[in-house]
């Protein structure tokens, strides 16, 4: 029997039990394998990682564990430049952009109200989900770490909380899209940007109330509902900005 030593840090954390969490810890094992299943064997998707250091030098993924092997296991770097460090995976996605699983409907539709582009359907398959992160450049946003150990995704995060507004929090923190931010510019239904409209021009299919209190409205091109500036948006501005103030 040989054995290693672990430390996994800060978010990588979440995946491990308690008494695995925030300390060095000893992993034996019989046969080598390469250090991308020793981590996915312990819970920790390969997606969250970006960084091993393997007796303080930077390896890959392919890196065949050695006994008394001391490594080093760092998240994924988003919102910083370390390629000045070996990365374990392509680049980080500059121009953000998300797809959401099933479990992710509500999220989703603050996110979009936000302006970000997050794509989800309430039927997606796991390997439709793979399949359009790849091809359209696309981080996973899931509560389903199965999703993340699959080897051929490259971007993705597991979402922790269960509460839709502590869910926003850790996308913003995570991915650092407090710049991104272009609240109401995006339907909320099918993730189109919004484009402003006359009143004139819809002045038919306005409730007699909002007709007579609003005049700027806007239109998504796709299934055509029609956007203002009422209460729903006022709350949603109160949201946005106390999410803002907390990451000052």
């Amino acid at each position: 029997m040989h054995k290693i030593y672990l430390r996994f840090y800060e978010e990588l954390n979440d995946f491990l039990p308690e008494e695995k969490r925030k300390k060095r810890f000893i992993h034996q094992f019989i046969d080598r394998t390469s250090v991308k299943d020793l981590i996915e064997s312990l819970g920790v998707p390969h997606t969250e990682v970006d960084l091993i250091l393997a007796n303080g030098k930077s390896v890959n993924f392919k890196y065949l564990i050695n006994d008394e092997d001391d490594i080093s296991v760092y998240p994924v770097f988003e919102s910083f430049d370390i390629t000045a460090v070996q990365h374990l995976r392509p680049k980080p996605l500059r121009k953000p952009k998300f797809i959401a699983d099933v479990h992710l409907g509500k999220l989703t539709r603050y996110l979009r109200m936000m302006g970000l582009d997050v794509l989800y359907k309430n039927n997606f398959k796991d390997d439709e989900i793979v399949e359009i992160s790849l091809n359209d450049k696309r981080a996973i946003l899931t509560r389903d770490r199965g999703i993340l150990k699959r080897s051929e995704v490259t971007h993705g995060y597991w979402v922790r909380s269960t509460k839709v507004e502590e869910q926003v929090k850790e996308v913003l923190r995570r991915f650092d899209l407090q710049k991104e931010i272009k609240e109401f510019t995006r339907c909320i239904e099918c993730n189109e940007r919004l484009k402003s409209i006359k009143k004139e021009t819809i002045i038919d299919q306005l409730p007699p109330k909002v007709a007579n209190s609003q005049n700027e409205f806007y239109r998504c091109p796709v299934c055509n509902k029609i956007y203002w500036k009422g209460t729903h948006y006022l709350r949603m501005l109160k949201f946005i900005q106390s999410i803002r103030d907390n990451e000052r």
